[in-house]
């Protein structure tokens, strides 16, 4: 969560699997055409605030030259400089394109990756959806369908209703650069892996490495899954916007044979030089998720969820979800009528326009030392009728941080405990946040699968955790030489 928010959602590509019938790849792509090229242009800083912005670390420079390199084997131009690639500094593992030549992929993503190869059929499957202008399509059923982008992606599932606050509380979807980014169908998908394969033959990559990463995504979605365990069941971020790519790893195998090429490129060793040291998961400077705690270093602040509730650290708020209720905390300016102004602010964003949410008294309060205010309505959803609530609390003159809360009415006190946890961080307690990094080892004589995973940077699923970064089975072993990825401070 970046230090400045607005209410706004993050949407990814979609991936899902199944066996259903392809279209042919073989139609022509269409070239960067001028009016692309503005849309891209547009949507660009959008997508860059929305996505934490691009990354910084020697690494930018190498996705650039890999994204380039693959992009030209579509045919939109046969300018590598026509396209821009960039590495976000984003802790969810995802990658998307939009038309105008621009292609993103995030960190998080990159350090699942093992080789360059992995790294090109990603970018190249993006590639595909531009090529086969599966934007254009998304948008145009958007506007069939009547999606209307309200405050973006907040309290995923909780009501689906049709008043203002009913679209805030589903899983918006935007407008504008967010419209680009919808959810592909499975079709799609399926012509995109087609053409992204395709492109990686052309360019001289083994066209498997496709199946290889899909397979260490779906990895990676089971393990989120583990992690997160017991009752807080919110999906991984990529499992959220990719569904199932487990489905789809022997269908890319298949593909790849099919290209007639055996082997080809991977280039590891530069792929691995390049990585080393990345940041991994959470940006210090967007806040960190611990276990149940976020804290926020720059804003000194942190926050406990309750047992069984699960947050996703956005570049402008944090979303907790679990099965009794929804939140999401953000920020903003104070307005001149101080906390109870604010919170009017907050409920009036709720109706969105579509008639104001009634509230009850705004109580004053003390939490942990800090000013605080807060007030409670009832909203009619198509769920039925669900407890709103928005607390909130002045860090500042003219600064103030809220939760907005959605419980059953007969459950308003589920996040008390939530609400009351808030407090301010000492200069020790903000010395003590440490970023995680990849650091790439080399396996000495001696160093085994549980060795090495008792140097990662977690409390738990250490050796499931590194398994999963390494693509390795887990009874893998290793050799001396080999070079592998651990996660440290």
């Amino acid at each position: 969560m970046a230090k400045k928010w607005l209410l706004s959602g993050i949407a990814g590509l979609a991936v899902a699997g199944g066996a259903i019938a392809v279209p042919s790849v073989a139609q022509q792509a269409q070239s960067i055409s001028a009016k692309d090229k503005q849309v891209g242009a547009k949507a660009h800083p959008e997508l860059l605030q929305e996505f934490g912005g691009p990354y910084s670390g020697s690494q930018a420079a190498y996705v650039t030259q890999v994204g380039r390199k693959i992009a030209v084997q579509s045919g939109l131009s046969n300018s590598q400089s026509d396209f821009t690639i960039t590495l976000l500094n984003s802790p969810v593992n995802n990658a998307f394109a939009i038309p105008g030549g621009y292609v993103y992929v995030t960190r998080q993503l990159l350090a699942l990756m093992n080789d360059e190869a992995e790294l090109a059929s990603v970018l190249g499957h993006e590639v595909g959806h531009v090529a086969a202008q599966h934007s254009q399509k998304r948008q145009k059923a958007a506007t069939r369908n009547s999606i209307l982008g309200v405050l973006g992606q907040v309290l995923v599932g909780a009501v689906a209703g049709n008043s203002g606050l009913g679209q805030m509380l589903q899983q918006g979807i935007g407008t504008g650069s967010q419209l680009l980014t919808l959810r592909f169908s499975r079709t799609q998908e399926y012509e995109a892996d087609d053409l992204g394969i395709r492109y990686l033959a052309k360019a001289g990559y083994d066209p498997a490495a496709s199946s290889s990463m899909l397979a260490s995504l779906a990895a990676q979605t089971a393990l989120e899954a583990r992690v997160r365990g017991g009752e807080a069941r919110s999906a991984p971020e990529w499992a959220s916007t990719h569904p199932d790519p487990g489905s789809r790893v022997s269908r890319a195998l298949t593909q790849a044979r099919k290209t007639g090429v055996a082997g080809g490129v991977r280039n590891r060793d530069a792929f691995m030089n390049a990585l080393n040291g990345v940041l991994y998961e959470d940006d210090p400077k967007q806040g960190i998720v611990d276990g149940r705690t976020f804290r926020h270093p720059d804003l000194k602040l942190s926050f406990t969820v309750p047992q069984g509730f699960a947050m996703a650290n956005g570049t402008q708020a944090v979303t907790i979800n679990g099965s009794g209720g929804q939140a999401q905390f953000a920020g903003g300016a104070i307005p001149s009528g101080g906390l109870p102004a604010y919170i009017d602010s907050v409920f009036s964003a709720l109706g969105s326009g579509q008639g104001r949410v009634d509230y009850g008294e705004i109580q004053r309060t003390s939490v942990n030392g800090i000013d605080a205010a807060y007030a409670s309505a009832r909203a009619n959803t198509q769920q039925g009728v669900v407890g709103v609530t928005v607390f909130a609390y002045q860090f500042g003159p003219q600064t103030a941080y809220h939760f907005v809360a959605i419980t059953p009415v007969n459950n308003s006190g589920l996040f008390n405990s939530l609400y009351q946890s808030v407090r301010k961080l000492t200069a020790a307690d903000v010395a003590a946040i440490k970023p995680r990094r990849v650091q790439v080892v080399t396996v000495k004589a001696g160093d085994t699968v549980q060795t090495l995973s008792r140097r990662m940077a977690y409390a738990d699923y250490q050796q499931e955790r590194f398994l999963t970064l390494n693509a390795l089975q887990s009874n893998a072993r290793l050799q001396a030489g080999q070079r592998v990825k651990i996660v440290t401070y």
